[in-house]
């Protein structure tokens, strides 16, 4: 008796020490390799990594981490209600008293996926013992904490939202997961994240599904939303368990490119349609392109810096030299004087021929700080007129231009956000047929961000620039050509 004792005191005291390491749960608590997991030895990577990043956002401690928001876009079959039921499994054994919420795009979803993937992990778990799964929960067995340590199956109706009003756990834990969350409505996103405003308490929200719609609530963790969230995009191919013979099909008969590749496979949301400015195959050849700046050392060296306007937008620098890109510097919430700092400080460790300023709004303060410098700083207005005005509808159209067709070449970052913010941009023609691209508040509206690093690389093509002391104007090449000749 006393040892059975012994052995359990052992298991709470490991079990209790991984509250903060969902990873290490899930590699103690299940028996990889053994039984029903036989020939599997543990996590994919994908879910590692958001296991991992889930502990790491909970150890960090400062005020306002401790709400974890992670959301996964993927394609099918990479194991997804694995991690959900891990997830669920974790949060409640490592914290007394959590309690949670789990919901998916429909009932049938909840209960034959998402619920019976949970109770086939329960049932393989070290601690499974310590709750009972219901038919529509994950219960504590400790005796007078039934109602409060417990997860609840819940589907949505947007008639009774109150399960997700009344998601508050004081001083403790709360978990709450939505799977297949592309066709969650979004009054349910909204009165979830009211309710998850309790102080000194682990908030863990966590959004899977296959990015089937290119509106919503989820599509917007990838977009206005993404400096909230944590994101995690997803290829079928790249996940372990996942069928490579009829993922091979599948692209076979609709195409790398097509909406169905990449909402089943890839873990991409559906192209805009058919206003889309800059496709995604311009863009996803250049993320891949291989290009260095001392291939180009003979092109001038020019800078882009778009300037933040409101808390949710970014201030980006774009350092471009002929076809090569260099990673881009982004920050967030930085006042001017910071900013204009920043800039002249890479301006002389670079020294550009020229630095083109988002001078519209606030920007304009970071203009005459560079100006005030020395620096070779120009204001570009992206209202001002085209110097192709029968083409353009104004500058900032005209330099987008430029920029599609640099992209045809060039080589850009490879990175998820800047390819999202050049593919999100739509377009249109006034009634001159001058080219015009959609208003950033057009595409906030439809869920996306504002593509601040987009315009900071597009900054770069605002005017023509000749390599300081190299090669007078009048004999100068660049590798495009601003006029249009």
């Amino acid at each position: 008796m006393s040892a059975t004792v012994d052995a359990r005191a052992a298991l709470a005291a490991d079990i209790g020490a991984l509250t903060h390491d969902p990873e290490a749960f899930v590699l103690y608590a299940f028996p990889w390799g053994r039984g029903e997991l036989a020939g599997c030895e543990g996590p994919d990577a994908w879910q590692r990594a958001v296991l991992r990043e889930i502990g790491a956002t909970l150890r960090g401690g400062a005020e306002g981490a401790r709400a974890v928001r992670e959301a996964v876009a993927s394609g099918h079959g990479i194991g997804k209600s694995a991690l959900v039921a891990w997830i669920m499994l974790w949060a409640l054994s490592t914290c007394p008293d959590t309690r949670g919420v789990v919901t998916a795009n429909t009932e049938a979803q909840l209960k034959g996926k998402t619920w019976a993937e949970l109770a086939k992990w329960h049932r393989l778990c070290l601690c499974g013992d310590w709750f009972d799964c219901t038919a529509t929960a994950l219960i504590a067995r400790e005796r007078g904490h039934e109602k409060t340590w417990r997860m609840d199956m819940v589907p949505w109706s947007e008639r009774n939202t109150e399960a997700f009003a009344g998601l508050h756990n004081q001083g403790r834990r709360v978990l709450l997961i939505f799977d297949e969350a592309s066709a969650i409505p979004d009054i349910i996103w909204e009165v979830s994240e009211g309710a998850l405003t309790d102080t000194d308490t682990e908030i863990i929200w966590c959004a899977f599904g296959n990015p089937t719609r290119n509106t919503g609530r989820f599509r917007e963790c990838f977009g206005r939303f993404r400096h909230r969230w944590n994101t995690h995009q997803v290829d079928s191919r790249s996940a372990a368990m996942t069928n490579k013979a009829q993922i091979a099909e599948w692209i076979t008969d609709y195409g790398e490119d097509s909406n169905f590749v990449k909402v089943r496979v890839r873990g991409v949301f559906p192209g805009a349609g058919e206003r889309q400015f800059i496709s995604g195959e311009v863009v996803e050849a250049a993320r891949g392109r291989r290009l260095s700046e001392d291939m180009y050392a003979h092109a001038p060296r020019i800078m882009g810096v778009d300037v933040a306007r409101h808390g949710d937008d970014s201030s980006v620098i774009t350092r471009r030299q002929g076809l090569y890109c260099a990673p881009q510097l982004v920050y967030r919430d930085l006042a001017l004087t910071t900013l204009a700092g920043i800039v002249a400080r890479e301006a002389e460790a670079w020294r550009p021929d020229r630095i083109f300023v988002d001078g519209v709004g606030v920007g304009a303060g970071v203009v005459d700080m560079l100006t005030d410098w020395g620096l070779p700083v120009t204001d570009a207005q992206s209202g001002a007129a085209a110097l192709n005005p029968r083409k353009y509808r104004n500058r900032r159209a005209e330099m987008w231009a430029a920029l599609r067709e640099w992209l045809v070449r060039g080589a850009i970052p490879d990175d998820a956000a800047l390819a999202a913010d050049l593919t999100g941009v739509e377009y249109g023609y006034t009634v001159e047929e001058a080219l015009q691209l959609e208003r950033k508040s057009d595409l906030k509206k439809r869920g996306l961000a504002s593509p601040d690093r987009a315009d900071s690389l597009a900054l770069t093509f605002y005017a023509p620039v000749y390599r300081t002391g190299a090669l007078s104007p009048s004999r100068a090449k660049t590798e495009y050509d601003l006029f249009g000749r």
